[in-house]
């Protein structure tokens, strides 16, 4: 008697069953807090593993204590309550990387923002790592320009340098960061350096109206922006940072350059310190907890520029920290200023006179950048942060109404012309020959017979008539960026050809 399919199919099931076991380790709920979770059973788990609770929201184990696990939890802690299961995945937090990241919008755990779709990246990558070691690692030699004649005059930066950008509450740092991110789109597209925005605990209209600005100037589409912003938990406020930095170390892997901004690490502390008073860890200065100098150490050390055997690419690293009534002694700019390689001192009574980027070349200093500095830049403003300081202690010393001497006045005049000069509307940023050209102007003594009020117009002025009349000159400073004996007889030349025209 010939059996039926079904019994043949089910002959050939139980043939071909195999006994797997499959186990998992699971825990539960004991206390749910705000954004931090205490579980029970989760015994051989791992710090900084992920776990995932039985509703899909996954966490971060941060705590081992002896009979529980402190778990961050990724996500809103609403659906959570006791009882509930949790399970250990065995992974370690990680994101998708890739160039398909580039012109997009992304939360701390690297799910796009944007409304563009999913990201159709490949590659992942653990989101924390170690930095790389010394012997990876080689000097700084290449510029990272931000477009801004104060800074790339002054206080140069490097590709693979940490340069802190610290200051009040609106005085012009994330302007700063801005330019610096739409001046690469003068670079070629072969060396342009991946920008990525990191966005931590500030207002979603704030970080829309960034991505705006940064597609209308053509920045965007090699730009990813990281958001964390003040409607998010404190845990996705602390996982930016290190989120964008994976990125950026993709890049860097491959041989290319990338440039990271952190906007802004003081909140970062805070969303830090947050999630540890929760955890209950002890608190120490500030209420802080003691490893909040590792938090940031381990975060800004991972920016470097490798050497030719480990690849060659960069890592530059812009962090932004917020000060209180211009203390710089408080204890996150410490920390941050001693980890990174110079800072850019941004001073409130400046920003309120019209200086604007409101620099304090005093406590302004990069500690890397001038090896990577263009040669060109260095012959014209070689003097130019010693003459400014000077002009500053001079001004204030005039103030007390006491006669002058004729070469002390001098000085004075020209101090006045060359702050005149290094101010800078914002989404301007400069090419490398034109800040040479208007800097030389400055510095030999083409500007000291014209008002200061009117350096504005003959600095548009004078650069459309390079353009159009002497292309040459800029020309020769982008390529070979050195000024010869003939270059500089050249600009000489221009300069008072153009100032007999400005001044009819």
């Amino acid at each position: 008697m010939k059996s039926s399919p079904i019994v043949e199919q089910l002959k050939k099931d139980i043939l071909g069953f195999e006994d797997q076991l499959r186990t998992e380790k699971i825990g539960h709920i004991v206390t749910v807090g705000d954004g931090i979770v205490r579980a029970l059973g989760l015994a051989e788990v791992r710090a900084g593993e992920m776990v995932a609770f039985s509703n899909g929201t996954k966490g971060v184990v941060l705590n081992l204590e002896e009979d529980n696990v402190g778990i961050m939890v990724l996500g809103e802690i609403t659906g959570l309550q006791e009882g509930q299961e949790v399970s250990a995945t065995g992974e370690l937090l990680q994101m998708k990387v890739g160039p398909e990241l580039a012109g997009r919008v992304v939360n701390a755990l690297g799910e796009p923002l944007d409304g563009k779709g999913a990201i159709k990246a490949e590659t992942t990558r653990l989101i924390e790592t170690d930095a790389r070691g010394v012997i990876e690692r080689e000097a700084v030699t290449q510029p990272m320009y931000t477009g801004l004649k104060a800074i790339d005059a002054m206080i140069p930066i490097g590709r693979g340098q940490r340069e802190l950008i610290i200051g009040d509450r609106q005085t012009g740092k994330t302007a700063i960061a801005i330019d610096a991110m739409i001046r690469q789109k003068f670079e070629p597209a072969e060396t342009r350096p991946h920008c990525i925005y990191v966005a931590i605990g500030q207002k979603r209209s704030s970080v829309a109206r960034l991505v705006k600005t940064l597609e209308e100037q053509g920045a965007l589409e090699y730009t990813t922006v990281v958001a964390a912003t003040a409607a998010d938990p404190a845990a996705l406020l602390f996982l930016a940072p290190y989120t964008g930095c994976t990125l950026g170390e993709y890049f860097r892997d491959r041989g290319q350059d990338a440039l990271i901004i952190y906007d802004d690490l003081t909140k970062h502390a805070w969303a830090y310190r947050q999630i540890s008073a929760l955890l209950r860890r002890p608190p120490g200065r500030e209420a802080y907890p003691g490893d909040i100098f590792y938090l940031h150490s381990r975060l800004l050390e991972r920016a470097s520029k490798l050497s030719k055997a480990a690849g060659g690419g960069s890592l530059t690293a812009l962090p932004i920290v917020e000060t209180q009534a211009g203390d710089i002694s408080g204890y996150i700019p410490t920390n941050v200023i001693s980890i990174t390689d110079g800072q850019i001192y941004l001073e409130a009574d400046l920003f309120y006179k019209g200086v604007r980027p409101a620099i304090n070349v005093g406590l302004s200093v990069s500690r890397v950048g001038s090896a990577a500095q263009a040669k060109a830049m260095k012959q014209v403003a070689g003097r130019l942060r010693l003459d400014l300081a000077q002009f500053r202690e001079l001004e204030a010393f005039a103030q007390f109404g006491s006669e002058l001497d004729a070469p002390t006045q001098a000085k004075i005049n020209r101090g006045q012309r060359m702050v005149e000069i290094l101010k800078q509307i914002q989404l301007a940023p400069k090419r490398l020959s034109e800040q040479v050209v208007l800097i030389f102007a400055g510095a030999n003594g083409f500007l000291d017979t014209l008002p200061p009020e009117r350096l504005n117009k003959y600095e548009v002025q004078l650069l459309d008539f390079l353009r159009t009349q002497q292309p040459a000159i800029l020309e020769e400073i982008e390529k070979n960026q050195v000024l010869s004996p003939e270059l500089t007889k050249k600009m000489e030349t221009a300069l008072t050809d153009f100032l007999a025209i400005f001044i009819q």
